[in-house]
């Protein structure tokens, strides 16, 4: 194990010479894996293009999220810069473990199933590109070994391939069961999980899942939300959305700093944030008249 851990500093080293040369566009590729880039491009397809794709596409965004963090548990290995002082880690990494790499699992689960359904040469294209770029940049920038970006390929495509496979069907047969079954199945998923693994990143995992899993059930009784509308309305609509999710994200953040259980105010946070994504700016879009919903379609006819 040390002589691979040796050879991928070896190959970090190589890769930091051409710093600050190549600082800002690593630094761009990697934010395209970050959280946040996340919290603002999911709800963006889910609110403003295509409700089904969008809420697969979060719904597997968890799930990779939640198993990467399992497997970092698991395998408990370390960061280059923890291995080798050599290594300057330009982006701060908290006390994570590195293997799997989350940003490389997450970015091949999310774009190649938005490749696989959108099936558009550009969307491939634009897919491959982040799939080789954002692990690359986790490189340079000293917050992972090669053996670590493998993994998460490993991991991402495993999750890809069932999810392709099964995650339809799954979806189907839910969908016809009661919305209090639905949202039971919520429940014993996310938070025995949470139970189960009681991390920062596993009750960041199961709690977003909790909230919006909830979420699409409320949507899918009560709401009605669809995406279609003029521009403007779809951009009022994510501009709003956004804004309110990054006042959870941030503004809870703040409020509950220092507070203890931590874990518990954790939760109650990325539960919040799930269930807007999820039911909370539909309702208020569909209240607003920016997007249709089922008081709507009614009316119509």
């Amino acid at each position: 194990m040390q002589s691979l851990l040796d050879w991928g500093i070896a190959l970090i080293l190589w890769l930091q010479r051409f710093h600050p040369a190549l600082d800002w566009p690593f630094r761009a590729f990697t934010f395209l894996g970050d959280e946040l880039f996340y919290l603002l491009f999911l709800p963006f397809v889910y609110w403003c293009l295509d409700r089904r794709t969008g809420a697969r596409v979060t719904l597997l965004f968890l799930v990779s999220a939640y198993v990467n963090a399992i497997a970092k548990e698991f395998f408990n290995q370390p960061r280059p810069a923890q291995y080798s002082s050599q290594v300057w880690a330009y982006s701060d990494v908290g006390g994570s473990a590195g293997l799997p790499s989350g940003h490389t699992q997450n970015t091949l689960a999310v774009w190649g199933y938005l490749a696989a359904k959108v099936r558009r040469t550009w969307l491939w294209i634009l897919a491959g590109v982040l799939i080789i770029c954002v692990p690359l940049s986790r490189l340079y920038l000293g917050v992972h070994f090669p053996h670590d970006l493998l993994g998460g390929y490993v991991l991402g495509a495993l999750l890809l391939f069932v999810y392709l496979r099964w995650g339809e069907g799954g979806e189907r047969w839910i969908a016809k069961q009661s919305p209090a079954l639905r949202a039971a199945l919520v429940a014993l998923i996310s938070i025995p999980l949470m139970l189960i693994f009681p991390t920062e990143d596993g009750v960041t995992g199961g709690a977003t899942l909790l909230g919006m899993g909830l979420g699409f059930v409320v949507q899918a009784r009560w709401i009605g939300f669809e995406v279609e509308g003029e521009l403007w309305k779809r951009g009022a609509r994510y501009a709003l959305g956004a804004a309110v999710m990054i006042g959870l994200w941030a503004g809870l953040r703040a409020a509950f700093s220092g507070l203890e259980p931590a874990l518990l105010f954790r939760f109650i946070r990325y539960t919040l944030m799930g269930f807007w994504g999820g039911a909370g700016g539909p309702w208020v879009f569909v209240r607003l008249g920016l997007a249709p919903g089922y008081a709507q379609k009614q009316a119509s006819r």
